[in-house]
């Protein structure tokens, strides 16, 4: 719940299709040079990075921990408003269990959504033009933080006021994703990205067990005290606004912005646009990175329609109460953190295509075992099965975003990747609830009709070839460094 792992790859496994049908045992990796060819065996005038280094050259391990810490903090917002405490009081106690409660939740995260799809590229175009990612970052974070408390004068009948918090509070919470992703290229060598990686997504599982803990905490405490939980819930919200706002402090007190501005930053707003569309007209120079960015949308549809409805299956399919979906999910985000971080490892070491699929094919095993499952052990062992694949497949698609996209441009093709996991955002919920729609409330068999997006993402991985994306993102940066010299 990753990013470029390290670019070491044997150059005959990353061609076309081939990798799906190379059974007999993985290649020996080594690192890509500067024209995105193999170097090891060859001679070359730099000497290769080492391999006990993962962090790029002046990078500090302090640097990349206040990195890390931003995962941490705003972990705690989806994990609370969004996937565990705030959507079920939204429609029991905001819209009061009417008809239309929960398609109003959907419309206001699909409005939001719809928002960042609409400005991710031009603020990434923002970010890189103006080496500005740190500020933005420091304005999406204060906007978070700010109406994620004003979610405290939410109550019974307060539709409105509720609906436009959770739409600005996830407007400015999916921007910053955007931005704190596009520094990772900067804070690790190409060769440990995965690793990295997922040291955030880990570290940020864990800042969503601390942030739903204390909530837990508080709710129990004031159950004790005779008052009911939904009293509570409001207060929660000043809780983990204050506790994102408490543990981002560290990244921007640590991180440093490396970027340099461009030499003209006038008529940004045209020239972001101008600049985007340039992007998309030459698509066929990073025609890999558009491909993994097409295969992440299907994906991510099935990864966001787990994180959106994992909880409504566990009590409908399952009919888990509320107590033991509570601890499912605190089970799962700990499963999720050790996915994300082991397998930032051996995501370095058999090359990130390779590692997505294996996660891929792990999901596609999950939403078998889901469907099929009667008793809860079954759905148990589904369930942190989906934790290990979605901390290690969002870690590497972070990481392997990283690689194919040019340096120069960073904050613009994460732009693009948030495009498209928000879109995903959209489509993954909004597929499985014309599912129960229109199967009469089959949620088994919505969820195999999500399912298949997982068969479609892996499909589409398969024409990805990652030294032909890492060659065309070395030489566009190239490119671009000479056009920027006076």
């Amino acid at each position: 719940m990753a990013q470029a792992q390290k670019a070491q790859t044997d150059g005959s496994a990353w061609r076309g299709h081939r990798f799906f049908f190379r059974v007999s045992g993985f290649s020996v990796p080594c690192p890509l040079g500067d024209n995105g060819r193999p170097t090891e065996g060859r001679a070359t005038n730099h000497p290769p990075p080492s391999r006990d280094t993962p962090l790029a050259e002046g990078v500090r391990p302090i640097e990349v921990w206040a990195w890390a810490m931003y995962d941490f903090a705003n972990s705690g917002y989806t994990t609370v408003v969004i996937t565990a405490v705030f959507n079920a009081y939204f429609v029991a106690v905001v819209a009061q269990r009417a008809p239309w409660a929960t398609l109003s939740w959907t419309v206001a995260l699909s409005l939001s959504y719809a928002m960042i799809v609409v400005t991710a590229p031009l603020v990434g175009a923002v970010a890189d033009a103006l080496a500005a990612k740190k500020k933005l970052l420091a304005l999406t974070t204060a906007g978070c933080v700010l109406f994620t408390a004003l979610l405290y004068f939410a109550g019974p009948g307060s539709l409105w006021l509720a609906a436009a918090c959770i739409v600005a509070s996830n407007f400015f919470f999916g921007s910053g994703e955007n931005l704190i992703a596009a520094f990772l290229p900067e804070l690790a060598g190409s060769r440990a990205m995965g690793r990295v990686s997922g040291w955030g997504w880990s570290l940020g599982y864990l800042g969503g067990l601390a942030s739903l803990g204390a909530c837990l905490l508080w709710i129990g405490r004031a159950e004790a005290q005779g008052r009911s939980a939904a009293e509570a819930v409001p207060e929660t919200m000043l809780l983990t606004a204050a506790l994102f706002a408490a543990a981002s402090l560290p990244t921007f007190a640590l991180l440093r912005e490396r970027a340099k501005p461009a030499p003209q930053a006038r008529g940004i707003g045209r020239a972001a646009w101008v600049r985007l569309a340039a992007t998309f007209r030459h698509a066929r120079r990073f025609r890999d990175l558009s491909r993994f960015l097409a295969c992440s949308l299907f994906y991510q549809a099935g990864i966001q329609a787990v994180i959106t409805l994992a909880a409504i299956y566990a009590q409908e399919a399952m009919h888990f109460t509320t107590r033991e979906t509570l601890r499912l999910v605190l089970a799962v985000n700990v499963t999720a953190a050790l996915g994300a971080f082991s397998f930032g490892y051996v995501q370095d070491r058999i090359g990130p295509v390779r590692a997505i699929a294996l996660t891929l094919c792990g999901w596609i095993a999950m939403v078998l075992i889901a469907a099929l499952a009667r008793g809860p052990a079954a759905f148990w062992f589904a369930a942190n099965l989906a934790g290990l694949c979605m901390g290690a497949s969002q870690s590497g698609g972070r990481a392997l975003v990283g690689l194919l996209a040019p340096a120069s441009r960073l904050g613009e093709f994460f732009g693009l990747w948030g495009l498209a996991v928000k879109l995903a955002s959209i489509l993954g919920p909004l597929t499985y609830g014309l599912a129960t729609w229109l199967s009469g409330g089959d949620h088994r068999l919505a969820i195999l009709v999500t399912g298949s997006y997982f068969v479609i993402g892996l499909v589409l991985l398969g024409g990805v070839d990652m030294v032909r994306g890492r060659r065309a993102a070395l030489r566009a940066a190239r490119e671009d460094r000479l056009r920027r010299r006076p």
